[in-house]
Formats: C-alpha cells, sequence, structure tokens
C-alpha cells in the first residue's frame, strides 16, 4: 500500500485548487470559515457552478455525465473544496440517490432524473427514518399500496435533513407484509409538489429548523417512479447507506476545522496551555488516522483489491472526531462561546473586524461556536447510531 501521490495525481490537485480558487464566490467561502448560517441560495449556488463544470457529480462516471475520475482523484477534490471554504456539498441528490439510480433505475428514470441532479437544479430530500423507526429501519411504518398504474402513500417520515426545501424525495415504503420486514419494502422517487405532502419544521438545539417531519396523506406516485422491483428497496437502501456513511466521516471537513481550532485556541491565549495543546494533539493524531483510513480505502480501490467494507467504521471514527473538535472550539473560546442569534451575526454584530468589532470583546471567531457545538451533537446518531455500527463492524470482523 502506497499512501504517497503520486506526480500526475499532485498536479491534479493543483490544478483543482486553482480553480477553486477561481470560481468560489468570496462570501460564501467567508460565512464558510466563520461558521455563519448559509442559505439555500448560498448552497445551491455553488451547487450550480460544479455542475456547470460537470463536477458536481464529482463521483460520477462518464457515461453518466461525471468526470471519471479516480477513487484518489475524487478525495483530493473534496480536500480543495473543503479547505478553500466551500460549502459541504448537499449529498442527497449526488451522493446518494444518483448512484442508486445508476446502478438500479431504468434507462429512462436516468435520462429523467440524473441531469437536474448533475446541474444543481433539482433539490433532492432522504425519506428514510420514522418515528421508531431510525437505527432499526427495517421497522418502518409508511405503506404504499398500489392502486392501478400508481402507489397510494400514507404515513410519516423524520429528520429529514434541509426537507423544506426539497423538490424531490427518495423514499422507502412498505409494500409488503409478508415475510421478514426487509422483504417488504420498496424504494420510491416522489414528487413533494404532489397533492397531500406537507413538511413541518423540527427546531433543534441550536435553533435552526435543518431537519422536519414530512407527511404523506394519499400521495399519488406513479408506479414508473418505483426504483427496481416491488419489495426489493432494502437492497437498494443498503447500496446508498454505505454511500451515506462513508459521506458522514468527512475527513477534509476535520482538517478545516482542526486548524481554526489552533488558530482559535492562540488567539484566546490557550496555545501555550501544554494540557489544552494535548489535547489538540491528540485530535490531530485522529483526524491523520481516520485520513489514512480513507486513504487506505482508496488505494485498495485503486489497486482492484477488494477492500474490507468498513463503511460503518468510517462513520464511527468520523462522527466521534466531529463532536470533539467542535467541543474543543467551545473550550477555547471560554465565556464567548454561547448561545447566539444568527440574525444579528448576519446583520455584523458578530464583530468582524471589518465592521469595528462589535462581538463582545472585539472578538468574532468564537459567536457560531455553540449553535455548531449544539448541532453536531446529531452526527453520532443520524446514519445509523454508532452503537448499532458498532454492532455491525463487529458482525463483519468476527463473524
Amino acid at each position: 500500500m502506497d499512501l504517497n501521490f503520486t506526480p500526475d495525481e499532485l498536479a491534479f490537485r493543483d490544478r483543482i485548487r486553482h480553480w477553486v480558487q477561481g470560481h468560489l464566490p468570496a462570501d460564501i467561502a467567508a460565512k464558510v470559515h466563520q461558521g455563519q448560517r448559509l442559505h439555500r441560495d448560498d448552497m445551491q449556488r455553488w451547487a450550480r457552478i460544479l455542475g456547470a463544470q460537470g463536477w458536481l457529480g464529482w463521483g460520477w462516471p462518464q457515461a453518466f455525465g461525471g468526470p471519471g475520475w479516480t477513487a484518489i482523484q475524487k478525495h483530493l477534490f473534496e480536500e480543495e473544496c473543503a479547505l478553500a471554504g466551500a460549502p459541504r456539498v448537499v449529498p442527497f441528490g449526488p451522493v446518494m440517490v444518483a448512484p442508486v439510480i445508476m446502478a438500479f433505475g431504468t434507462a429512462e428514470q436516468q435520462r429523467r432524473f440524473l441531469p437536474g441532479i448533475a446541474s444543481g437544479e433539482v433539490w433532492w430530500s432522504q425519506g428514510y427514518s420514522e418515528p421508531g423507526s431510525g437505527s432499526d429501519l427495517a421497522s418502518l411504518k409508511t405503506r404504499a399500496e398500489l392502486h392501478g398504474d400508481h402507489y397510494i402513500v400514507n404515513g410519516q417520515k423524520t429528520w429529514t435533513t434541509l426537507g423544506q426545501y426539497g423538490e424531490w424525495i427518495f423514499c422507502l415504503v412498505r409494500t409488503s407484509s409478508d415475510g421478514k420486514p426487509q422483504t417488504g419494502i420498496s424504494f420510491l422517487l416522489i414528487d413533494m409538489t404532489s397533492p397531500g405532502v406537507s413538511v413541518r419544521p423540527i427546531v433543534l438545539m441550536d435553533g435552526e429548523a435543518e431537519v422536519n417531519e414530512v407527511w404523506f396523506d394519499n400521495v399519488r406516485v406513479p408506479v414508473e417512479n418505483r426504483i427496481g422491483e416491488e419489495n426489493k428497496g432494502w437492497t437498494y437502501a443498503k447500496h446508498l447507506l454505505a454511500h451515506e456513511r462513508t459521506n458522514i466521516a468527512d475527513v477534509n471537513r476535520a482538517k478545516r476545522e482542526l486548524e481554526r481550532l489552533k488558530r482559535t485556541a492562540k488567539l484566546e491565549g490557550l496555545w501555550d496551555d501544554l494540557r489544552f495543546r494535548d489535547r489538540i494533539a491528540e485530535l490531530e493524531v485522529d483526524v491523520v488516522a481516520l485520513e489514512m483510513l480513507v486513504l487506505r480505502v482508496l488505494s485498495a480501490e485503486k489497486s482492484g483489491k477488494q477492500s474490507l467494507d468498513i463503511a460503518g467504521l468510517l462513520k464511527i471514527r468520523g462522527s466521534e472526531v466531529q463532536q470533539r473538535y467542535t467541543e474543543l472550539l467551545m473550550l477555547a473560546a471560554g465565556p464567548l462561546a454561547r448561545p447566539f442569534l444568527s440574525e444579528a451575526m448576519e446583520a455584523g454584530w458578530q464583530g468582524d473586524a471589518a465592521l469595528g468589532g462589535l462581538f463582545p470583546g472585539g472578538a468574532w471567531h468564537p459567536a457560531p461556536l455553540a449553535g455548531t457545538y449544539f448541532n453536531y451533537r446529531k452526527t453520532t446518531i443520524y446514519g445509523g447510531s454508532n452503537e448499532v455500527q458498532r454492532n455491525i463492524v463487529a458482525q463483519t470482523l468476527f463473524g
């Protein structure tokens, strides 16, 4: 296993870095670096810029309009975007449902849905979790009954991230109660403007309504919107979840936030505290270890070797690292890291130096830290709780 990048890969990284520097809007990068709220327009503006370049589907093969990059090139692209302050691409379309449509959808479904995902024009949401059906996803109860050439869908999804912006949603629904729970699930693509679909926000600890409840009341869904065979949706869901859990690891954002932690510690006078620096060093070791794990997987893929399915392990370690750096940022900022009003920050109260340092103490960097800390309590739960993932990893390794 060679973890060193080749000259061609280093040249590719330089090309990506130069392109991102020339195309990433400065106002969006500033929001990301300062931890400010990103609106739909911010996220979709960057998605459309990537889409115009043909890079929103950066993991797609050329046959479906992607760049056809190697696993290493995809990793370098993600790293350069993160370090530059690009928003994290909303994954539900290009990273999650698109591979399912490519692998299991019909040619007509691919022609119909993939272009809107690749361009960034269509916003997708995920309809998996339900009240009482999260990590035990096979117990879901949202039901789809076949009536002629349509399904009639009734039920509820919850924790639907950014569902308030959704135009389409991919859903797991129950189409049969015979046999094991996994054998009666189907995979539907649902237009969120359909009559009977309603979205209700859930306000979280950070004061934001990032997640939502989505209700289906006699929603008519054409049969041609079903991916693959009826009652085979669990197979397609597992394919998607592997992409989701690897994406959650997000080692590149961890590297960016590690540097932010070091800057904050220096600004707050904690850099000379040896105990605090020990904690930063311990975190940095774990970030490097996580990156090596990712590169190990990519190296195996590059060489054509079959690597162990460790999506769950990447999810566990990545989510724990994210919680640790948000906690250390809070500790570094001390009393200034407290709940905030996003509206006040957006008006300039966060104390950007160009605006006269209006935040108490003249420092803007601690302002968003409490909200981020609260928000990241979710990372060890979503995408399959870490407790369940540990069981899966143990069964994979030891049987």
